[in-house]
Formats: C-alpha cells, structure tokens, sequence
C-alpha cells in the first residue's frame, strides 16, 4: 500500500514507518521537525529509514492547508495514520494555541485530504488522557469521556468526533487508537522514563509525582506500533449491533468508525518502574516526592478486549524487558 504516515520524526511516528517499509508498504512520511524537544533526536530517528527507496519525505506543517492538499493531490495515499499532534500534557498551559493549530487544525486538513482523495481508511492517534476525571477500572472504549481534564485531552476528545462526523458525512472509515504511558527506544525526553535516567545517571533526584502513588498501563512502542499497523489493515463498518437509544461511544451504527485502547493490560506501581529502571542501571534514585500535578490522573489501566477480538493483538512486552531495551539504547545513542 502507499500511506501517508504524519509524525515520521515523532517517537510513535518512526517506528510505525520503518515497520511498515520493512513489510513492503511504501510510506510517504510528514513532519514538521518542530523544536518542542531536541531536534537531532527527530533527525536520528529519521536518519534509519530516510534514505529507503520506498520512502518520500515532506518536511511541512499540518496547520498548513496548502501544502497538506497538495500531498494528497500529488501523492494519492490510498491509507492515512496520523500521528503527528503537540504532545506534552503540562506544556499545553504554556502555549495553548499551538495544540489548538495543530491538533484541531492540522487535522482537519488531514480530513479535507481524506474527503477529497479517496482514502480507504484513516487511523488516527488518540489517547488515555481522554478518559479524563474517570476513575471506573479498567478503562474501556465504551465508557464515556465527557470530562478531560487538560487541552491536550480535549483536543484530541474533539479529533475522535470529528473524525466520527466525517466518517458519518463522507463515509471515510475511521479508527482512533487511544495509546497509554508509550515508552522504549528513541522515546521523547520530557517523558518520565527519559527523565529519570538522565538524572539517575547524574546523580540528581527525580521527582516522583503524587508521591509515588500512580498506577499506569506502562506500553512498550513496538507494541504499540504493532496495534497501529494491524488496526490499519483492519478497515472498519458502521456497528451492525449499535443502538441510537443507547449508543455505545466506541463504534457507530451510521458511520464506518471505531475505537480501540492500546495499552498493557498489567497496570504497574510507578515505584516499581522505578524499581525496574534501578536495576537496570544498576544505580538507586534519590526521590523527591511531591504532589499530583494539576491535570494528572492517578491511575490508568487499558481494557484490550475489544483490540484482541478486532485484530487479534494486545501488548504483551512487561516493562522488565521494556525498560531494558530502552536503557540499553540510551547508553548507546548517548554514550552513557
């Protein structure tokens, strides 16, 4: 297939391209090498797979509407993962306006482009944020999500229903794919696991948020680009069993779309990820604890049911491993 894949340099981004020109898919790949994080580390995840025959790169803004139609225009993917948003739950009290342009906008554009083009199917990033003041465990796909409590959730809580009115309106088949805790190699270096090796290998404290209290769905990046490819293939239809008096949030009876949870069904004691990671380095961390953050939630445990009976998957790599793979890489990317 030829896919347009947007977020190429991000994390997820470049591990979903490279499986998929590994199985055959042609990719042309998008991204805006902004500077939210350190750019030579989205250049280095780019430089693994850039030079691929089967690989064209668009370097560009989603916010750009110009320059998104004539991807589509001269490109004609037949299927489209967008994965390319401002990410950072925190950062979005600092500069609102840019998840707005780029998270709302830009995938609006994404959806102009599907409309107009022809695209099979669209699969796009959501997330656990969404789940929001929730606190029912597990969370599932069928509860609602009516209460985020940052603008990162809310704007990608708005993607899921204008993806679904789009589906609705242009019949364009839609799957969004709520992701929980990613980590592994090439990960990003505002997220916890990057932040506590760095300092760990320092010799700095960490902060150790809501006093060590969390529980997360902790899910390893291969695993969840698997979940994406898989979900990709699988094209959905509109809810044959769907009832409009009672209606169930992750799928629709009158539009081709779903929702799917990607995330380890084993939720873990963020002191025992620590714990892991100390092992790993063979190094204790000094933990200062402190409150939760503003926006935080305590705990996150993913509902899988619905992806394994869909596509047959669900994320199976335990953090022990995980964070192995992943120290493993940070010794040797910065020679550490």
């Amino acid at each position: 297939m030829k896919v347009l894949v947007t977020g190429t340099a991000g994390f997820i981004g470049s591990h979903v391209a490279l499986k998929l020109l590994e199985r055959g898919d042609e990719v042309i790949g998008f991204d805006s090498l902004n500077d939210y994080y350190d750019v030579n580390l989205k250049k280095a995840r780019l430089a693994r797979f850039v030079d691929h025959p089967h690989y064209t790169h668009i370097h560009g803004d989603l916010a750009d509407r110009a320059l998104v139609e004539s991807v589509f225009a001269t490109h004609k993917p037949q299927r489209v993962i967008n994965l390319a948003a401002q990410a950072g739950v925190r950062y979005a009290a600092e500069n609102p306006h840019i998840y707005v342009a780029s998270n709302i906008t830009g995938f609006l554009h994404v959806l102009e482009g599907c409309r107009h083009h022809g695209v099979e199917h669209l699969v796009f990033a959501s997330t656990s944020s969404v789940y929001g003041a929730n606190t029912k465990m597990p969370f599932s796909e069928h509860q609602p999500t009516e209460h985020p409590l940052t603008l990162y959730a809310a704007t990608k809580k708005a993607n899921e229903q204008m993806a679904h009115s789009y589906a609705h309106l242009y019949g364009i088949p839609s799957t969004g794919l709520r992701f929980f805790t990613v980590y592994g190699p090439w990960g990003r270096p505002d997220m916890a696991l990057f932040l506590f090796t760095r300092a760990i290998l320092a010799g700095e404290p960490i902060k150790v948020f809501n006093h060590g209290h969390h529980k997360r769905s902790f899910t390893y990046v291969d695993d969840v680009a698997e979940g994406v490819i898989r979900t990709l293939d699988t094209v959905p239809g509109k809810g044959l069993h769907w009832d409009a008096l009672a209606p169930d949030p992750a799928s629709s009876g009158v539009a081709p779309y779903r929702l799917f949870n990607i995330g380890n069904e084993q939720s873990i004691d963020l002191l025992r990820y620590i714990e892991v990671l100390e092992h790993c380095l063979g190094r204790k961390a000094q933990m200062e604890m402190l409150p939760l953050q503003a926006g935080d939630v305590p705990d996150t445990e993913a509902d899988v049911s619905d992806l394994i009976q869909a596509v047959g998957y669900k994320p199976q790599v335990s953090v022990e491993v995980g964070v192995a793979r992943f120290v493993d890489w940070y010794r040797e990317y910065y020679g550490a």
